[in-house]
């Protein structure tokens, strides 16, 4: 996106990413929860902050809906609205990684340009893609807020899935699969085992 503002520095502070990260026992991390509509995404965000809220990390999850209600709630569906959507949450996730939260982002999200676009905000091993894959007949049989009745019977346009596409990641860091495993609990543990694994829920060493 072009830069409309001039007359405009940016201003470094003293404190960097790697201070606040040792002070929180943590690297700053972007999981982006990617995945169709009722395929878990939010669910299993959220339990991942539960467990590690318990374990004493500092967590917090950017949710697709709640972020309509505020920041977001002058976007609809359109291919263009989702693209400003996920922009515009991608600059606030970039936000709270640099301030060495470990933030989940559960949205649809639905084009690889816009993940890749987040992708490449942050330093390289700041942004993960969790890819919960379930399949559409799956995800319409839960339906858990009856979207895809609606969206079958014409009241929804856009409608990921249905009338409008989803472009499934082909190389995320992470996959979940909840067509065969819907244990919300499991599932966000097999997120937490791959951030204890690549050394997430640690504190950076002190440059020497």
């Amino acid at each position: 996106m072009k830069q409309k503002a001039t007359n405009i520095t940016w201003h470094e502070g003293n404190i960097k990413k790697t201070d606040r990260e040792r002070l929180n026992g943590q690297r700053g991390v972007c999981l982006w929860f990617t995945g169709l509509s009722g395929s878990g995404k939010s669910v299993i965000a959220n339990q991942v902050q539960n467990l590690l809220f318990e374990k004493g990390h500092r967590t917090y999850v950017l949710d697709g809906d709640n972020i309509r209600f505020g920041l977001n709630k002058d976007l609809g569906f359109s291919p263009q609205d989702r693209t400003e959507n996920i922009r515009r949450i991608g600059e606030v996730a970039k936000l709270f990684v640099d301030a060495g939260m470990v933030t989940g982002t559960a949205f649809i999200s639905p084009y690889r340009e816009d993940r890749d676009t987040v992708r490449q905000l942050m330093p390289e091993g700041d942004f993960l893609e969790v890819y919960v894959k379930c399949d559409l007949e799956v995800c319409e049989q839960r339906d858990p807020k009856g979207l895809y009745k609606k969206a079958r019977a014409g009241e929804i346009p856009n409608f990921t899935g249905i009338s409008a596409p989803y472009e499934a990641p082909e190389n995320p860091e992470l996959v979940v699969d909840t067509s065969v495993q819907d244990d919300i609990t499991k599932n966000a543990q097999i997120v937490i085992d791959f951030l204890e694994e690549k050394g997430y829920l640690e504190a950076p060493e002190a440059a020497e």
